[in-house]
Formats: structure tokens, C-alpha cells, sequence
């Protein structure tokens, strides 16, 4: 362990968005700044998981003082060495500033994007480094695992756990505590526990930045579940797309075995819990518990009917038990705080909190941890930001490509399971999407419906057939060839398969049409009876561009863009769209800094 006492400590993120920007490089040139200045032993570098905050990436805090600066360049080091780190002087404009005001920031407590976070699941990610064992055992972990092992009977694990009304974080939200009930009491020789981190939503990677920001912290609760039901093995099935997040937690594995935490004996208690790391090839279906189970025995991942449930017959035919990622990562947190502590927070029915993934139209994109109950408005508007270019919120799309998109006029909907089912939604993983005044509904219904057409495992003719059918439709309705009829025979089909597919991914993938035909039926009826895409984004159904010669400045901003060479004009004088060559891809109205260009 270095035993070196430092006088400041610089936390850089290495987490896959911080690494995909750059943050690497920012590390070895802070590591020759400090030899230069010979201070290598004064400051410490850090490489922490994600901070959350991506849209702002790569982010470095400096220590004591938590100065937070965002969107460092490796040229900006050397700055931030001399003025910061050698003189105590803030660098200001690397700080965050606030949209409206201007006003630098210096601690990111003080940002809207974490003011109205409750952090328990990413409580340690961008804090600790999580290649090093020894900073999470130093802010307690591990204590929750030996409190359940040395001082509670399994029984007494599960109560807590039933107390704390956790829900299953992995979409169907079913009661964790009554999971592990149903397999503790399954008779079997042998049982199994498996961590589902096969994340396969679009825009989803909640999962991936607590595996790679805190990766101990799902040990700890995989090992307390195994106690609680029995079980002498787990496995870690995720993702091989992940690769940072499979060598941080191969890395963990590898301490925790070696500190004792892992394998036989453990805390002396006789309990013995081996866990491994099975790689997933990136089929969505995998996500779904059987189709899982089936891919780690070695056979191609398919669902099969239940019952029998996993915690009667699992893998190999062994009970088994199955949570997610997130939910594990509860766990500790519930065993060394109490029960009472986590079902504090909530709402009557939803108890802790929920991790997003905020993508889309949104200021401030990144991973946000909130209380269950606070309300769409809050997270879109106070944490996200708003919309981008001041554009109107048009509706925001909620879990994953299985979920339902939820109009403007429930933006103070509470977040919570029984809410969003409510509205023809769900909470499911925790991806966002939000979308504006140009999104096309009918397109993002057919843009998550190919998602999940192209993912059906074809097991079951309701998802392999139905969803082709309606997609065909919808293909059909946005090149301008709609017929009357089209939009009750989708929602026929949709619940057909609702009713009929085999698992919950045929089960829920007709979702995004059901939601958008309910809250936007006119535009589906604009395409098929005016033959009109009122967002301008079906191309069959898309009037072409046009500029208004009074507003264009003559930049030639939107000729440079154009793909297909319709734009013509010279430099300061008004340019001109050929509307039969204009695709109308919007490319140049994006571009156009005065706002000239508009559909016709």
C-alpha cells in the first residue's frame, strides 16, 4: 500500500466516455507536468469511474478543494499544474458554467446536474479508484457483507431486504427480498446466483459505469444475496462490448479472492461463494433470465416457457437467482444502513432510487441517480437542462426499445413503476430519451421496433412474425404509402403479441407503437391521410427545404453541407434550394446560423 502522504489529490475519469475523449492522454501528460515541477510526490492521480456527467467529459476534480473542471484538453494540464497545483489559484475557464448566467462553478455539489441527485448506487463512482481494493474497504466496504455473514442468519438477510422494498432494477421491478425467498426456500443441492449485465438497450450504460466505477460494490451484494439463498457460485454475465468493465471486474475478482472476500471460509464462517465472469456476444435477448441462462450453459440464447422459474429450475437445472447489476449494487448499502434507511426514500410502492441514462435533445446527457417519485419535469429541466437550441419538449421515451413514450402533458408524472405502466410506459433498465418539436413519432416508433425485430430470437412465431408484419407497416406509412386501416391493424397485431409472445421481450416490444399511437394519432393519421410527416422527417412525406431570401446572409453554411449539391448562391448574396433535388435531410436548415431555412 503507498504509504506516501500527499497534499492534493487530482481524480481524472477514466470511464469509457471520459477514455473515448481523450482522458487517457490527459493522465500521462499530468504525470510529466508533475515530474517536471517535481511534485510527483506531492499529488496523486486518481483514475476514478464515471462522474456521471458525460455531455461534459473528460472531467478532473482536484483535492482538497473539489474544484470540478469539465471538457479538459491535455494542452489545458500544464495550466491547471502552474495555477492550480502550484500557485492555488483556480483555472476559471475550465470550470462548469452555468447556461443562463455564465457564472463559473467551481464544486460540482453546486450544479444543477448533481444538486437533485440521491446517490447510493453511484455513490462511489468518480471517487475512489476502482482497480484498488483497498479505497473501497477504506470508505467501508466489505462491512455490509461481513454484518450479514457474522451477525444475521440468511432468513434475517432476506427479511432486511424484504423491509427495504427493493424492486428488481432490471426492468419487471419485482420485489427482490420475495426472489430470494422463492430460491432460498427451492430445495436443491446445489443453487446458483447470476448478475444479469447483458445491457442491451440503445443508449443504455447504466450497468457499465457501475462495473466500471465501483465493480466491488456489486461483488459485495452478490455475495450477500449468495449467502441469503444458499448458493456456492455465481456468475457475471456481461457483455463482451464492454471491455474495460470486464477488466476492472476481472481485476476485483482476482483482490477480493486474494484479500479472502472471495472463495472459501469466508469471514470464518464456513460459507464458501466462487463467482466467474461469463462473456455475452451482444444478443438482446440475453437479457431475458431463461435466454441468459441458456448462453452460459453453452447453448444458444433462447427463452423457454415458465414455469418452472429460475429459482426452482435454473441453470443446470439448479435453483438459481437472478437480479441486475443495479440491484445488487443496492444491496450493501440496505444490510449496513438498514432497511429503514433505504425505504425512506421513494414513493409507497417504489423505495430507493433509479439510476438513468438522460440521452437525446437534453443540455446535460449523462448517468443520473434520483429519487423514485421525482417527476419527469425535474429530471428534463433541473438536472437535464432543458432542451437543446431552446426547442420545445415534445415527449420522452422511457425503458429502453420495450418502453412507451410519454407526452408533454405528464411532465409532472412521478417516476415510479406503477406510474409510468400507467401511461403506457415503464421504468425497465433505466435508459431516457428525450426528443423534441422535430422528432416524428411515427419514425421513432418504427426506429425501436427494427431494434427489437432484428433482435427476436425467432423461437416464437407471435415476435419473429408479428413484429415483421407491423414493421412492414410502419415502413410502408412513413414512405407515404399508408392505407386506411393501417393504424387499427397495427394496434391488433400489437396486442397480439402482447398476449402471445413467448418472452418479455415479444411481450413488450409492440410498446413503442401502442404509446405513440395513444398520445400522436394524428400524426400517424397526417401520414397516412394527408400524406404529411409533420416533423419533417420522413423523407417519402418531407416538403423540401426552402430559404428565405430576406433573412440569409449569404454564409454559404448550408451549400457546404448540403449532401447532394441541391444549394446554389455565392458569397453574400441569398443562396436558393432546387427543391427536386432536395432530399430533405435538414442538414442545411441545422447548419444556418440566422434560422433562414424552414421546410416549405
Amino acid at each position: 500500500m503507498d504509504q506516501t502522504i500527499y497534499r492534493s489529490h487530482v481524480l481524472i475519469c477514466t470511464g469509457t466516455g471520459c477514455v473515448s475523449s481523450g482522458s487517457r492522454d490527459i493522465k500521462v501528460k499530468l504525470e510529466d507536468e508533475l515530474a517536471k515541477y517535481d511534485l510527483t510526490n506531492e499529488v496523486k492521480i486518481v483514475e476514478t469511474g464515471c462522474h456521471g456527467f458525460c455531455e461534459k467529459g473528460p472531467i478532473m476534480i482536484v483535492y482538497p478543494e473539489g474544484v470540478f473542471y469539465c471538457q479538459v484538453k491535455p494542452e489545458d494540464v500544464e495550466e491547471i499544474v502552474e495555477e492550480h497545483l502550484l500557485k492555488g489559484r483556480i483555472v476559471d475557464r475550465l470550470l462548469f458554467k452555468e447556461p443562463l448566467t455564465e457564472e463559473s462553478i467551481p464544486s460540482y455539489k453546486q450544479i444543477d446536474f448533481y444538486k437533485k441527485q440521491k446517490r447510493i448506487v453511484l455513490s462511489n463512482c468518480g471517487r475512489i479508484d476502482p482497480e484498488n481494493i483497498d479505497e473501497y474497504i477504506a470508505i467501508g466496504g466489505y462491512e455490509a457483507a461481513g454484518k450479514a455473514i457474522t451477525e444475521m442468519t440468511p432468513q434475517e438477510v432476506i427479511d432486511e431486504v424484504k423491509e427495504s422494498g427493493l424492486r428488481g432494477r432490471g426492468g419487471g421491478g419485482f420485489p427482490t427480498g420475495l426472489k430470494w425467498q422463492f430460491t432460498h426456500d427451492a430445495e436443491g443441492d446445489k443453487k446458483y446466483i447470476i448478475c444479469n449485465a447483458d445491457e442491451g438497450d440503445p443508449g443504455a450504460f447504466m450497468d457499465r459505469s457501475v462495473l466500471e466505477g465501483d465493480p466491488h460494490r456489486v461483488i459485495e451484494g452478490m455475495i450477500i444475496a449468495a449467502y441469503a439463498i444458499g448458493a456456492d457460485e455465481g456468475y457475471v454475465y456481461v457483455r463482451a462490448e464492454y471491455p474495460l468493465a470486464i477488466k476492472r471486474l476481472e481485476k476485483a475478482i482476482a483482490q477480493a479472492e486474494e484479500y479472502g472476500l472471495l472463495g472459501e471460509d469466508l469471514f470464518g464462517s464456513g460459507f464458501n461463494f466462487k463467482l466467474h465472469i461469463k462473456k455475452g456476444a451482444g444478443a438482446f435477448v440475453c437479457g431475458e433470465e431463461t435466454a441468459l441462462m441458456a448462453s452460459i450453459e453453452g447453448k444458444r440464447g433462447m427463452p423457454r416457457p415458465r414455469p418452472p422459474y429460475p429459482a426452482q429450475k435454473g441453470l443446470w437445472g439448479k435453483p438459481t437467482n437472478i437480479n441486475n447489476v443495479e440491484t445488487y449494487a443496492n444491496v450493501p448499502y440496505i444490510i449496513k444502513e438498514g432497511a429503514k434507511a433505504f425505504n425512506s426514500i421513494g414513493t409507497e410502492n417504489s423505495k430507493g432510487t433509479k439510476v438513468f441514462a438522460l440521452t437525446g435533445k437534453i443540455n446535460n446527457t449523462g448517468l443520473v441517480e434520483v429519487p423514485m417519485g421525482i417527476t419527469l419535469r425535474e429530471i428534463i429541466f433541473d438536472i437535464g437542462g432543458g432542451l437543446t437550441k431552446g426547442k420545445k419538449f415534445k415527449a420522452v421515451q422511457t425503458g429502453g426499445p420495450s418502453g412507451g413514450c410519454i407526452p408533454a402533458e405528464y411532465l409532472d408524472l412521478p417516476i415510479d413503476y406503477d406510474s409510468l405502466k400507467e401511461v403506457g410506459a415503464m421504468m425497465g433498465s433505466g435508459g431516457m430519451v428525450v426528443m423534441d418539436e422535430g422528432t416524428c413519432m411515427v419514425d421513432v416508433a418504427r426506429f425501436f421496433l427494427n431494434f427489437t425485430q432484428s433482435e427476436s430470437c425467432g423461437k416464437c412465431t407471435p415476435c419473429r412474425e408479428g413484429t415483421k408484419r407491423m414493421l412492414e407497416i410502419l415502413n410502408r406509412i412513413c414512405a407515404g404509402e399508408g392505407k386506411e386501416g393501417d393504424i387499427d391493424l397495427l394496434e391488433n397485431l400489437a396486442h397480439h403479441i402482447k398476449d402471445t409472445a413467448l418472452c418479455g421481450l415479444g411481450q413488450t416490444a409492440p410498446n413503442p407503437v401502442l404509446s405513440t399511437i395513444r398520445y400522436f394519432r394524428d400524426e400517424y393519421e397526417a401520414h397516412v391521410q394527408d400524406k404529411k410527416c409533420p416533423a419533417g422527417v420522413c423523407q417519402g412525406l418531407a416538403a423540401a427545404y426552402v430559404i428565405d431570401e430576406a433573412v440569409c446572409v449569404g454564409c454559404g453554411m448550408c451549400a457546404k453541407n448540403c449532401p447532394v449539391d441541391a444549394i446554389s448562391g455565392k458569397p453574400k448574396e441569398s443562396y436558393r434550394i432546387d427543391p427536386d433535388l432536395c432530399i430533405s435531410c435538414g442538414a442545411c436548415a441545422e447548419k444556418c446560423p440566422v434560422d433562414a431555412i424552414s421546410q416549405g
